[in-house]
């Protein structure tokens, strides 16, 4: 037997291709393409380093306190992490502690299965539907967990409440995640349901519509026993906690609601005409409640636009997987990046 038998071997998540130059228009990601908050700057330029060398808090007090008055929780009900990965990365520890599978659907966020291998999750995939819905009535079955993304990626489908209470209701004996990364760009947040389900966790990033994909920022909001549960899995297995510098950044931007409230108007109206567009040009896509499009040409084959769009120095997501190869996910750009990408587009089909 060699040392290699006990190397690791699980199938890692790939992340949207990053060219190794400047000159180029960038929608592959789901970043925000437009800068954080004036005041997220601010909180950097006068951030004391002399501070840094001290530990920062070890439970986020200040952004912690921050979030939950935004949200209209205690500050209990609110755990901050590096980024919602490892938000959601600490979930999965502390939560899904059974022999039972937990479930999610079968198009959905990727890093979902990596975590489950790595850490020997059981799970079970479900099938969205041919429109890719997930259909809430396919989680009432017997597991050890739930972790649903609304609105959903790559699909860009949100959505409402109802749909999110039903599978609470048929599942008080399990945690229900709901990663609510994309939320705030059309979705219906769970926030509402956490008064009324204490097995429901809902996580946040500061990465999509906060602009700050570079701080790694993200959080959880669920019942106090949930909260310290994440504690004892951070502690335990990963006691490092947000930097100091990214936690100011953090309250900042909670702090401008107003800059928070344009750069989400001006995302969502650029989705909307690109969309029209994408229409005009023969692509089907649903409704998106995100920061993306999810477009299949009824003509054109997705990974041969994909590639003329690289040729181009514009870099979308073709997912060479089931039931989804036809399809590319777009990230929303700038009004001018959007410019440049319907025309390469109508070249291309012209």
């Amino acid at each position: 037997m060699s040392w290699k038998d006990n190397l690791i071997k699980i199938e890692p998540y790939v992340a949207g291709e990053q060219p190794a130059k400047k000159d180029f228009i960038k929608l592959n990601a789901n970043e925000n393409p437009y800068p954080p908050s004036p005041k997220v700057f601010e909180a950097i330029r006068d951030f004391d380093a002399g501070l840094l060398r001290k530990y920062p808090s070890a439970d986020c007090t200040g952004l912690v306190k921050a979030i939950a008055e935004y949200e209209g929780l205690s500050p209990e009900n609110v755990f901050a992490g590096n980024g919602t990965d490892d938000v959601l990365s600490l979930c999965f520890r502390a939560f899904f502690n059974s022999d039972k599978p937990i479930l999610f659907p079968d198009i959905t966020y990727s890093f979902n299965t990596v975590w489950c291998d790595i850490l020997r999750i059981p799970y079970k995939t479900l099938h969205v539907d041919k429109d890719f819905n997930i259909n809430s009535a396919d989680y009432a079955r017997e597991n050890g967990g739930v972790v649903i993304a609304n609105p959903n990626a790559p699909t860009s489908i949100g959505r409402d409440l109802n749909f999110i209470r039903e599978i609470l209701e048929e599942n008080k004996n399990s945690v229900v995640i709901v990663d609510e990364a994309y939320v705030d760009f059309g979705g219906t947040t769970a926030v509402p349901l956490l008064r009324e389900y204490d097995n429901l966790a809902i996580t946040r990033t500061f990465s999509k519509s906060r602009s700050m994909a570079g701080m790694r920022l993200g959080y959880a909001m669920g019942s106090a026993e949930l909260i310290a549960a994440l504690y004892a899995a951070k502690d335990s297995m990963n006691s490092y906690p947000v930097d100091s510098v990214a936690q100011a950044a953090g309250i900042a931007s909670i702090k401008d609601e107003d800059y928070f409230q344009s750069t989400i108007k001006k995302v969502i109206a650029t989705r909307e005409r690109l969309s029209s567009e994408l229409r005009g040009m023969g692509f089907s896509l649903p409704d998106s409640s995100t920061n993306f499009l999810f477009a299949k040409h009824e003509k054109y084959s997705a990974e041969e636009i994909f590639g003329y769009l690289k040729s181009r120095d514009i870099y979308v997501r073709w997912f060479n997987k089931p039931r989804i190869s036809d399809r590319l996910r777009i990230t929303i750009g700038t009004d001018s990046e959007t410019d440049a990408l319907i025309g390469a587009l109508k070249e291309y089909i012209k």
